[in-house]
């Protein structure tokens, strides 16, 4: 049925539904919603694209016009700051009211949604009172909110008034069915003092923490807690998939950041496909009751889903599965995880896919676990690693999915986290109790598969998405709201009234899960975290829902990872807050579903009397106090550990995953926009972030340039598609590897490539054995940044840029150095380039002059603010064989800038003391205090160690500009409260208007009324903002002293704070190479044989190192390497017993002494030094001079007494 008939359609309803006796229409056309298998193709396409990206409802198109009014805000009962991120309008207040249109008209049938149960007894409340008239408001100084009117959609139906008024008599389901398409959403809810809301979450998944600790000292403190006794470190396997979470029928189907999608409709399908494996027959019971249990007890299982169909990540599994990652009690409280061993059982009990898991309960297994993974992490994958784990772990419980079985043999990873002690004994139980399930499903016909399925539909992706939905079964999934909206028009979740998130956080909360929610999103807000919320219609709640009483589901897009990361510092501030989930479903009395990128929630809001009201207050004030105590004491949650310990975790990759999926997939864009030369330096500089060993950086140097030159010459300047990738990749890999053994451990594997084009879903060796005397040359291929020591040669060029904002003096710096008699104090021309005096390209110009003086120092005379302008320096460099530094302006910056609030001050101030400045952005610009916001917004959401730290992995040098003095007095609270406001209205500006001029947007009047008050404002503390800057005569002259050290290699770039873990080889016992030298003096002084040999091959000036070695991976295992872990850096005593030599060898035999009591041995049946190797000799052959004594044809000359010698134990 067409719109424009359905429109009819409804009109004619509206004009009907007057007389009693039409009431016969409503049942009749309120059909159900589940189609049947034979139901036609709908005849609206869904208005989002089901991308690789995971759209979300969020993602539908806004129509219509948008105009908007200024108000200041009025003084709330609790004060809300209505700020958002970048990617939805900042503010909400009660009165404002969006509204997007509607892709179709749909009819619906009563569709009674089960009730979650409730603090409250608010369901059964029949004295709810009219909506208040005068909703409440809210108010804050220096700030913004817009209010719009409703916006007008092509297709949605004009249905008046009239239909609304006479529904009022009907049943309750025409009452809501002309209800919800009478306008915005939410906008005619007001919020007064009989106003509540209930918040219940839905599914969640892990809180996101971003680790402030280095690797290096996560992995010291988790193996500090270990020895201990503090907690056990538990490892598990990290599978290639997507998350996706499962809270029972009603309860909803959750991707990573959206629903309602083709992604949750592959996870119902593939987890009913599991049921039907592990069940057989008596799957459809088990469905049912696994789904009625999942929502009885308020409970959602996340899983790692992998398949085929939904894109390429590092390898095409071999069959499509769910594998069990969490199973969260939800509650009316906080979230509760279970523990590893309560998910195994839960999971065995249900007959669950689950992963495989290590427990390492000793130093010795915990530092064997980090050596093992430290041996592999460059050649890894899935049997040697599972293998390894298996030797050192304590306990070693084998997944109901063989990694290698279903997925293959490339492993994306591990994940180490640290767990309560008691977790050995309650692993060691719940096996006992608990053993594997067979599996009732093998060997019957389970029907087609989800590659057949999907292989079947291909035409429409609305059409494979109920498909899927059809085959999971009725009894997994009856109801399709949650894709398809109501009835047969494919409508889906509508969006509401913004104004409802401010009327959520004013309303009174319920519930404790209400209260925290208020609190989280208040935070969001208050704090301006780049956050774009969005609420839909419930569908599931249609039939309960009224004027007083709105459901709705609400998405929280986080749009930057540095939020969780600011998140956790006002956790620290704050220890009452939540965690910020990953994924959070909440259901709350104007009911919304929140994403906190997977926070999801559904929310209920509605009104009581006055007199109800007075009774829910009191009986909420004991029911939170109640709540909140009960919230703090789990038996699920991990209390024995500090709140830092209970979420170190740390993530370990292997590079055959990440070659695939970082190295080629990640850098198709960029090679094919950008060229060979931007991949080159894109992956270089993936392989140094990663610490990659020289060795490989060398072997994967040659084989992805190798990689570029076939897929361009194959698709010439058409991208291949990163979803399909490994359709390319996979057999040239699997060619690459087959050249030569060395090939073959670089890539892992290869050639079981699966073909998934006619089936995805509808979206977009060099060292020797020993290794002991080849040094390993410290040596990586032709890059754009310079080494550890951060020098630049004399016939290479240098790139000096600035990576700043306007008013850092950067003009004023080009001319110091410029006027410079000495340069940079080396014979190198010095020229600038003055980027407001350039026109057009200004860094294409800058390449061009370098092309022409490649040898020169060019000082690049712009901002540089952005990655996009540090990658094209980057090609620069490598294109015209020089170096680049970056010049910065010294600033401790804030918890999302790299600039401060001082900073800021200052530069603003320097401009508007500007005349006659060649690029107009002087005192005479009317907007200058607007652009200068827009340059400090380039750089939000790193703050200052972040920045700083790119900018050393890019560049290996940064020259910081002294700006601010250490000792200066605050800012004065009228600067600081004029920046602020600046800051709020760009963010509303730009959100509604992106980068339209201040002039010509909705906020003219008010950016022309704050540009005057800046220029008051700073201009009357002027004496302060002076006094605070040092001198720029010292700035100077500390930047050109950086410069030339680094010019001339004295300028040393500081030690990264990524420890560079990867490829150990062997583990040994370093010896002093003095000592070893004083020692065979001895024995020259005493024999003269010895003496004759060791003077003749000059021993005593061509030794440079010596080790005993302890242990090979190639001769001995990963675990006998790993198995030294416990004793890495530490002391152990060497008696040195003897000298042998031949006429091609010569070592010194050695007995280890013990570190702790512990015995020190070698796997090495001799253990021994080796000393010397003839030319053409592997150093392995040293093994063997202990039999040629035997034979005579070596000779031994006893050391007595022994002498002792310290060595260190590490790894190589």
């Amino acid at each position: 049925m067409s719109a424009s008939s359905q429109g009819r359609l409804l009109r004619l309803l509206a004009h009907n539904l007057s007389s009693p006796s039409a009431s016969f229409l409503v049942p009749l056309l309120l059909r159900s919603r589940l189609p049947s298998p034979s139901a036609p193709i709908l005849a609206f396409p869904l208005r989002r694209s089901f991308a690789a990206s995971s759209s979300s409802p969020s993602q539908m198109p806004r129509r219509g016009k948008q105009t908007a009014r200024w108000r200041e805000k009025q003084r709330p009962v609790a004060a809300v700051t209505d700020a958002t991120g970048p990617a939805s309008p900042t503010s909400e207040d009660a009165s404002s009211s969006i509204t997007c249109g509607i892709g179709g008209l749909s009819l619906a049938d009563n569709f009674e949604a089960r009730s979650p149960p409730r603090a409250l007894d608010v369901s059964q409340m029949p004295n709810r009172g009219p909506a208040s008239s005068h909703p409440q408001v809210m108010w804050k100084p220096k700030s913004y909110v817009t209010a719009s009117a409703p916006l007008a959609a092509p297709d949605e139906v004009d249905v008046t008034s009239s239909v609304a008024a006479s529904c009022k008599g009907t049943a309750s389901s025409g009452n809501t069915l002309a209800k919800l398409f009478k306008g915005p959403l939410g906008a005619d809810f007001n919020v007064d003092n009989n106003s509540f809301s209930l918040a219940q979450v839905r599914a969640t998944f892990y809180p996101k923490f971003e680790n402030e600790k280095t690797d290096q000292e996560i992995r010291m403190r988790m193996i500090e807690m270990v020895s201990h006794g503090q907690a056990i470190l538990e490892a598990s396997l990290k599978h290639s998939g997507s998350l996706f979470m499962y809270a029972g029928h009603e309860g909803g189907a959750y991707a990573k950041n959206s629903f309602g999608n083709i992604y949750t409709a592959v996870g119902v399908f593939v987890l009913s496909r599991m049921f039907v494996e592990a069940w057989g027959k008596e799957a459809g019971k088990m469905q049912a009751q696994f789904n009625k249990f999942l929502e009885e007890n308020r409970i959602c299982i996340s899983m790692e889903l992998v398949t085929a169909v939904l894109g390429d990540h590092g390898q095409r599994p071999i069959d499509d599965y769910v594998v069990v990652t969490a199973v969260t009690e939800l509650g009316h409280g906080k979230p509760k995880f279970y523990s590893t061993p309560d998910l195994i059982a839960f999971c065995r009990k249900w007959r669950l896919p689950t992963n495989q898991v290590w427990l390492f309960s000793t130093r010795k297994s915990a530092t064997s676990f980090f050596a093992a993974y430290d041996a592999l992490c460059e050649e890894g994958t899935a049997t040697p690693v599972c293998k390894a784990l298996d030797e050192v772990a304590d306990i070693s419980v084998p997944g109901s999915k063989d990694h290698i079985k279903v997925q293959g043999e490339i492993l994306e990873g591990l994940v180490a986290r640290m767990v309560n002690c008691d977790s050995l004994k309650h692993m060691e139980n719940v096996l006992k109790d608990f053993p594997p399930s067979s599996l009732d499903g093998v060997g019957l016909d389970m029907g087609p598969t989800l590659r057949e399925v999907c292989a079947a539909n291909r035409s429409d992706e609305k059409q494979q998405v109920r498909a899927l939905l059809q085959s999971a079964g009725t009894s997994m999934c009856p109801d399709y709201a949650d894709w398809f909206g109501i009835g047969d028009s494919g409508v889906h979740s509508r969006q509401a009234d913004r104004s409802v998130v401010s009327k959520f956080l004013q309303a009174h909360p319920t519930d404790y899960a209400t209260m925290k929610l208020q609190e989280m999103i208040r935070l969001i807000k208050q704090r301006h975290f780049p956050a774009a919320f969005k609420c839909y219609c419930n569908f599931h709640k249609i039939d309960s829902s009224a004027s007083d009483n709105i459901h709705y589901k609400m998405v929280i897009h986080i749009h930057s990872d540095s939020v969780f990361r600011r998140y956790q510092q006002e956790m620290r501030r704050n220890r009452g807050l939540w965690p910020l989930y990953r994924v959070f479903h909440y259901y709350v009395s104007f009911e919304f579903l929140c994403f906190f990128l997977g926070f999801f929630v559904d929310v209920n809001l509605f009104k009581v009397t006055k007199e109800r009201a007075a009774e829910l207050s009191k009986e909420g004030d004991s029911f939170l106090k109640s709540v909140n105590g009960n919230a703090n004491s789990s038996s699920l949650m991990n209390e024995s550990l500090a709140d830092e310990d209970e979420n170190l975790m740390i993530k370990l990759k292997f590079l055959t995953y990440k070659i695939r999926t970082f190295l080629i997939r990640n850098g198709l864009s960029i090679l094919f926009k950008d060229g060979p030369s931007a991949y080159k330096t894109y992956y270089l500089r993936q392989m140094k972030i990663w610490g990659t060993s020289a060795g490989k950086q060398r072997e994967l140097s040659k084989m992805l340039d190798e990689w570029a030159v076939f897929i361009r010459r194959k698709y010439g300047n058409k991208q291949l598609s990163s979803s399909i990738y490994l359709s390319e990749a996979e057999p040239f890999l699997e060619q690459y590897a087959r050249r030569s053994p060395q090939n073959q451990v670089l890539v892992g594997a290869a050639g079981n490539l699966i073909n998934t084009e006619n089936l995805l879903a509808i979206i977009e060796a060099g060292r020797d054995e020993e290794g002991d005397l080849h040094q390993e040359v410290d040596e990586t291929p032709s890059r754009p940044t310079a080494s550890v020591m951060d020098s630049v040669p004399k016939d290479e060029g240098l790139i000096v840029f600035f990576p700043g904002i306007p008013g850092c003096a950067k003009s004023a710096l080009c001319k110091e150095i410029l006027n410079n008699p000495d340069g940079l104090g080396d014979q190198r021309p010095v020229h600038s380039l003055m980027g407001d005096l350039i026109k057009g390209r200004y860094w294409q110009k800058v390449a061009d002059e370098r092309k022409k003086r490649p040898y020169a120092i060019t000082l690049a005379d712009k901002n540089a603010p952005n990655e996009d302008v540090w990658r094209q320096i980057e090609d620069m460099c490598r294109t015209t064989k020089a170096s680049a530094i970056p010049v910065i302006p010294e600033s401790e910056g804030t918890d999302s800038n790299p600039f401060s609030l001082d900073a800021l001050a200052v530069f603003i101030f320097r401009v508007l003391q500007r005349v006659n400045h060649p690029g107009n952005l002087d005192k005479a610009s009317p907007n200058a205090g607007y652009v200068l916001l827009m340059f400090y917004h380039l750089y939000d959401g790193k703050d200052r160690r972040e920045f700083e730290s790119e900018l050393y992995e890019r560049f290996g040098s940064v020259v910081k500009m002294p700006l601010l003095k250490p000792d200066r007095k605050p800012l004065p609270d009228s600067v600081k409260d004029i920046l602020n406001e600046g800051i709020n209205l760009y963010r509303l500006h730009t959100n509604r208007h992106g980068r339209l001029e201040p002039a010509k947007g909705s906020y003219a009047k008010e950016w022309s009324r704050w540009e005057k008050r800046l220029r008051e404002i700073l201009f009357g503390n002027a004496d302060h903002l002076n006094a605070i800057q040092v001198p720029f005569d010292f700035a100077v002259k500390r930047v050109l002293e950086q410069l030339k050290d680094v010019a001339k290699g004295g300028f040393k770039t500081p030690e990264s704070e990524k420890r560079k873990f990867g490829n150990i080889v062997f583990a040994a016992v370093t010896l002093p190479v003095e000592e070893i030298k004083s020692v065979l003096d001895k024995v020259a002084s005493t024999d003269s044989k010895a003496k004759a040999f060791i003077e003749g091959k000059n021993l005593s000036n061509s030794l440079m190192k010596a080790h005993v070695t302890l242990a090979h991976k190639r001769s001995h295992g990963v675990t006998s390497v790993a198995s030294y872990g416990v004793f890495l850096k530490q002391n152990v005593p060497v008696d040195l017993t003897a000298l042998l030599f031949s006429d091609k060898l010569a070592a010194l035999e050695v007995q280890l002494g013990s570190i702790d009591s512990e015995k020190i041995d070698s796997k090495n049946e001799w253990p021994h030094a080796t000393l010397w190797t003839a030319p053409g000799t592997p150093p392995k052959e040293a093994n063997t001079l202990s039999h040629l004594v035997a034979q005579g044809k070596a000779t031994r000359i006893d050391i007595k007494p022994p002498i002792t010698v310290s060595g260190v134990v590490d790894f190589f």
